[in-house]
């Protein structure tokens, strides 16, 4: 029988520091009350000057590693937009300050779907045999990628920063905490709708090509910048899609999905999905309001914050889905194996 990945731990952690609506009313143009009826987003985490995603990300691994009752790993996948360095890779130095060196280590780009590609990347490396245990951490620093300005205020009202993982184990297809089968996709067409334009070779070809950079292309837009309603738009498409896909393969009835969780993007976002797919308010588990949009570390932080409130636990048929740039999206489905969240602050 062909081994399958699963979940053994679970760590997050989150920046010490928030920023309340109220905070950014005067920067921004807007309300409180004009963020939480568009986002509802209340808070969001950021990191102190100085705090890299690095840092975020091996505390995260060292919490996944505590909960799983282990010190050790075969590879290691950061699922990250933010690396501390276009080179070399950020996941090499988790590794190390996480201890599990000299595991394979290396970074996987997905944006806000970075997490559900990572679990399906993770459970190759394990079902080929190449790995028995592999950490997989999401982490963001957004807040050093964002302006506040009125012009920029999509962005800077939903990103904030943090890091969730987890340890993924060798095991059997049947047995809690397996993850499968997946569903993933993209839409290279539509990758202009969530970027940071600079800092790539695009830029620089073009400015090689004789085409001074401004606007868009100039050397210092190294921000977010998001087309709302399109992602709006897409974001609910792809994500009910995905998630009925891989219910079918899988199976499942909607109506057998005990809880269902989407990336972390905006409120209305999640409420739109979960009403396409059909699962009600009472099987919905997020945390956007509080930690707004955390990319690739959103939905092991989202998982973390209800194994803690106990509104997800042992046995839980758990639906994921995601959406981000790229265009990307994934879905998976486990069931709950009733792992310990290690959270912290930092």
């Amino acid at each position: 029988m062909q081994a399958a990945a699963v979940v053994e731990g679970l760590g997050a952690v989150l920046p010490t520091r928030t920023v309340p609506n109220a905070e950014l009313e005067a920067e921004l143009g807007v309300t409180d009350e004009w963020i939480r009826r568009r986002t509802g987003i209340a808070r969001r985490h950021v990191v102190d000057p100085g705090t890299t995603t690095a840092d975020l990300a091996s505390t995260a691994a060292r919490n996944a590693l505590k909960s799983a009752g282990t010190d050790s790993a075969d590879a290691v996948v950061v699922a990250t937009t933010t690396p501390d360095r276009l080179s070399p890779a950020t996941a090499p130095e988790v590794a190390w300050r996480a201890g599990v060196a000299p595991a394979a280590a290396f970074d996987l780009a997905a944006v806000c779907s970075g997490f559900v590609y990572g679990l399906a990347t993770c459970a190759g490396l394990i079902t080929a045999g190449i790995a028995q245990r592999v950490l997989l951490v999401g982490a963001e620093t957004n807040s050093y990628f964002l302006r506040r300005t009125p012009q920029d205020r999509g962005p800077a009202i939903l990103f904030g920063d943090g890091a969730g993982a987890v340890v993924l184990r060798a095991g059997s297809p049947g047995e809690p905490g397996a993850v499968g089968p997946f569903d993933l996709g993209s839409d290279g067409g539509h990758a202009d709708l969530i970027r940071i334009e600079s800092g790539g070779s695009r830029q620089r070809a073009r400015s090689a090509a004789g085409c001074p950079p401004s606007g868009d292309d100039a050397y210092d837009d190294l921000y977010w910048a998001v087309s709302g309603q399109e992602v709006y738009r897409r974001a609910v498409i792809h994500m009910t899609r995905s998630s009925l896909r891989v219910l079918d393969a899988a199976g499942v009835a909607v109506a057998d999905v005990d809880r269902f969780v989407a990336h972390q993007a905006n409120q209305r976002i999640l409420d739109r999905v979960a009403e396409e797919v059909g699962v009600g308010e009472q099987r919905r588990l997020g945390n956007v309001a509080s930690v707004g949009n955390t990319g690739a570390a959103s939905i092991p932080l989202a998982l973390a914050d209800a194994v803690r409130d106990g509104s997800l636990a042992a046995g839980h048929r758990l639906l994921m889905t995601s959406f981000g740039g790229g265009l990307t999206w994934g879905s998976t489905l486990l069931t709950w194996p009733g792992v310990e969240a290690v959270l912290t602050e930092q």
